[in-house]
């Protein structure tokens, strides 16, 4: 059993990196002003969808993709198992790559050589086990806040110049650049949580550190571009003189994160091969994503995150309002109904996504299919389990 301090200090660790940074300054052809508030709306919708899916998997003290069985039956919840591994073993790719390549501004080596450094260390981190990293995880969270800190100030104290970007951005898509970060660790977050003394009151803790962190992030990273110039985030920690310090709080930060998606990955791919232990599944993809981010280029990057928002969007909404509205627990093998709906949610939010409402595309797509998942609901009760002891 884990504390809420424990938890607690896990998400704001996940918070802090370099890939949270990095899609901030994307947010720079809208301002600060315009920029600010894309990704603080963005983070309060995305963290509701995260807290509603957390708590079912709190509730019933089951890591997040179990519970998608209650929803799409036993192949619908391995379905979104297998997706979630490969959306994490694409975090775990892009974050061991970000990671290197900052390191190399430090210390210029191979760019294999950093991704290695970084691939052991984490490596090192799952054999040491989640219920062993209490203090050492609390010295490397108070080592990155003391290094964010710094660089805020140091930030905010640069300059007011606007830079004038080439590119440009739509709030709508802002909005949705916004919302797929706390999206991204939906899939994840109970797999933590459940485990908890209180599984509930971390939950909504875990939910809240992170969302701030996150935003915190993404706002140094908008600040850094409109205000500085610079683009890249270690070569603006570099140029504060961070020197040493900025290495270590980069691979701190790569790896606290990176921890967290190779271990859901591992209770992830646990429910598809549960032969094999967690922990060694998580090697595994820790070893896969270094040699994906290797040869893989980062230019997919922003495609990456619309595209784990158009697939966990809609899984996220028609579970929420299966378990807290409609109480139900399927105990089919693939619940049909629902993939359907989900089908229909993806083909959805790719649609919004060509036409950039005002809203982006997470918001008419979380109204539609909630909408009708309710429906569904109403027409096909539950045939499985709806006792109080599951909804409760």
């Amino acid at each position: 059993m884990t504390s809420t301090r424990d938890n607690v200090l896990l998400w704001f660790g996940a918070a802090i990196s370099l890939a949270e940074m990095i899609s901030g300054t994307l947010f720079a052809p809208l301002g600060l002003a315009q920029g600010a508030l894309a990704i603080v709306l963005g983070h309060l919708i995305g963290g509701l969808l995260m807290l509603g899916c957390g708590l079912i998997g709190a509730r019933t003290r089951q890591p997040a993709m179990v519970t998608t069985k209650y929803t799409f039956g036993r192949i619908g919840g391995g379905w979104f198992a297998s997706l979630n591994v490969l959306q994490l073993l694409g975090w775990t790719a892009v974050m061991v790559i970000t990671g290197a390549q900052a390191c190399q501004l430090f210390l210029p080596v191979s760019l294999g050589f950093w991704a290695a450094v970084i691939g052991a260390v984490t490596v090192l981190w799952l054999v040491i086990g989640l219920q062993d990293l209490g203090p050492l995880n609390r010295v490397a969270m108070l080592a990155l806040l003391a290094a964010c800190v710094y660089l805020s100030v140091r930030i905010l104290g640069a300059g007011s110049g606007t830079v004038h970007e080439t590119g440009s951005l739509s709030f709508g898509a802002a909005l949705e650049l916004a919302i797929a970060m706390p999206l991204s660790w939906l899939p994840l977050i109970s797999d933590y949580t459940s485990k908890a003394k209180k599984p509930v009151h971390a939950t909504v803790w875990s939910v809240i550190v992170y969302n701030l962190t996150s935003g915190w992030m993404y706002l140094i990273g908008l600040f850094g571009v409109v205000l500085t110039g610079q683009t890249q985030i270690a070569a603006l920690m570099q140029h504060f003189g961070m020197g040493i310090i900025a290495l270590v709080v980069v691979i701190l930060a790569t790896i606290t994160t990176t921890f967290l998606d190779v271990f859901s990955a591992g209770v992830s791919g646990n429910t598809l091969f549960n032969r094999l232990p967690v922990k060694w599944q998580a090697i595994g993809i820790t070893v896969a994503g270094t040699v994906v981010g290797i040869f893989v280029p980062m230019s997919a990057y922003e495609n990456f995150l619309y595209w784990i928002s158009s697939v966990f969007v809609p899984m996220a909404v028609i579970q929420i309002v299966d378990y807290f509205f409609g109480h139900h627990r399927s105990t089919m093998a693939m619940d049909w109904p629902r993939m359907v709906l989900w089908i229909c949610g993806v083909a959805l939010y790719r649609y919004f996504l060509t036409i950039q409402t005002p809203l982006g595309s997470t918001i008419p797509v979380v109204i539609i299919l909630a909408i009708l998942s309710a429906i569904l609901t109403r027409v096909l009760p539950s045939k499985g389990n709806t006792s109080h002891e599951f909804t409760k």
